[in-house]
């Protein structure tokens, strides 16, 4: 097997949705005066948003950006938590950018640096480019490419998305490797005919709550991103 590059889920994988957009909300609502539970808040925002990606890969609704699936869950948390008065539109908008600030896992930003030395390294996410730029510059990432929903125009795990990342980088499917740490997405990627590395992070959800093991054989499987870099090389 040849790999040639890597390409990268992110929300999970290489930075920590939960902690960051918690830590936003917690934020929001001491500005309020608002005892609410920020990290509940966090996992309802995020609850939305397979439903709403899955209007789309269906057909039912066409192609929208990430970022604007965010903000309409958004409305739709707030709305179902008794919530729908305490901030304005301006002030919805403005908590929509908690997705670009989400902080990188403590060996994402050394373990994507040490994978790019040996491949060009992307995303394959189903964030918009604005956001990957966005979440990139917060946390100090390094990407060749910034590839995946936007320029397939559709969602993971519909397999569109990781052969025209692929593609873009002028390689074949076998060339690249996904690397994630969601089985699920993994299994996808592999049924596009892309390589896989597992990536461990059992606390994304919550402490213990993330998936902690590989499910299938994998090509790679590690404990970090510095330990698949080892393993890569």
């Amino acid at each position: 097997m040849a790999i040639r590059a890597a390409v990268f889920d992110v929300f999970g994988t290489v930075v920590d949705w939960r902690g960051g957009v918690a830590a936003e909300m917690a934020a929001a609502f001491r500005a309020k005066d608002v005892d609410h539970d920020a990290a509940a808040f966090a996992d309802a925002w995020r609850g939305e948003y397979q439903p709403a990606m899955e209007r789309i890969r269906t057909g039912a609704r066409g192609y929208a950006r990430l970022d604007d699936l965010h903000r309409e869950n958004l409305d739709i948390v707030l709305k179902a938590r008794g919530l729908d008065g305490l901030f304005d539109a301006a002030e919805r908008d403005a908590l929509n950018h908690a997705w670009e600030h989400l902080p990188p896992w403590p060996d994402s930003v050394a373990g994507l640096a040490a994978i790019r030395e040996r491949m060009p390294v992307a995303t394959c996410s189903n964030g918009s480019i604005s956001l990957m730029v966005a979440l990139a510059r917060f946390g100090g990432l390094v990407w060749d490419a910034v590839l995946g929903a936007e320029i397939a125009q559709g969602f993971k795990p519909d397999p569109k998305v990781y052969r025209a990342s692929a593609a873009a980088l002028g390689l074949a499917p076998d060339e690249v490797v996904m690397v994630a740490s969601h089985n699920r997405d993994l299994a996808a990627a592999r049924a596009a005919g892309l390589a896989t590395a597992f990536v461990a992070r059992p606390d994304e959800k919550g402490p213990g709550l993330g998936e902690s093991r590989p499910e299938s054989d994998w090509e790679f499987a590690a404990d970090d991103l510095i330990d698949l870099s080892r393993r890569l090389g």
